[in-house]
């Protein structure tokens, strides 16, 4: 549990730059360079990359498309985690087991709605608001994966690398957001 808690404490403490020194959104449109230098500063810049590009509206996107694309990935991610974690209960023998997994899957739901309105008030230039929304959806994540973590149950790997991804994204999106 705490190696999630540390993970989101290093994310709100150090990810935040002021906008004023980096100025508001710009409608310059993506190109390989634009999309580099937004990925460039997370931790994973090649999966930050490859969510992006595998957006067709990628190349038109500007700073903020990107990063609206960046959330939807997220969103993608947590659809995926949420019918696993329905799967999974659906299998589940052990009551305690099944209602984690529930309460996981009813957690990635809501961060769906959440990482939802993100995008909206992301292109209403509302960035701490949008940082404020990703961090909400992630706290499920950190969540459910804590709850996994105390209860000794391994996920299955698939569902660990899912789960990871969806981290990794988080913490892009914060850091693209971050920079606006």
């Amino acid at each position: 549990m705490a190696s999630f808690i540390h993970r989101a404490l290093f994310l709100v403490l150090f990810s935040p730059l002021s906008p004023i020194l980096f100025g508001t959104h710009s409608h310059v449109k993506a190109d390989d360079s634009l999309i580099k230098l937004q990925c460039r500063n997370s931790e994973t810049p090649a999966l930050c990359i490859q969510c992006i590009n595998s957006d067709p509206a990628a190349p038109q996107a500007d700073k903020v498309g990107i990063a609206a694309i960046v959330i939807n990935c997220l969103r993608t991610h947590s659809r995926i985690l949420a019918s696993n974690m329905t799967k999974m209960a659906s299998r589940e023998d052990d009551e305690r087991l099944r209602s984690a997994y529930q309460s996981c899957s009813k957690g990635f739901l809501k961060a769906v709605k959440h990482l939802l309105k993100v995008v909206s008030v992301l292109k209403m230039g509302d960035y701490d608001k949008a940082n404020a929304g990703v961090m909400s959806a992630l706290e499920y994540e950190l969540s459910c994966g804590a709850a996994f973590e105390e209860s000794k149950r391994k996920l299955p790997g698939l569902v660990v690398y899912e789960m990871r991804v969806y981290e990794a994204l988080s913490e892009a999106a914060f850091r693209i957001i971050d920079r606006f």
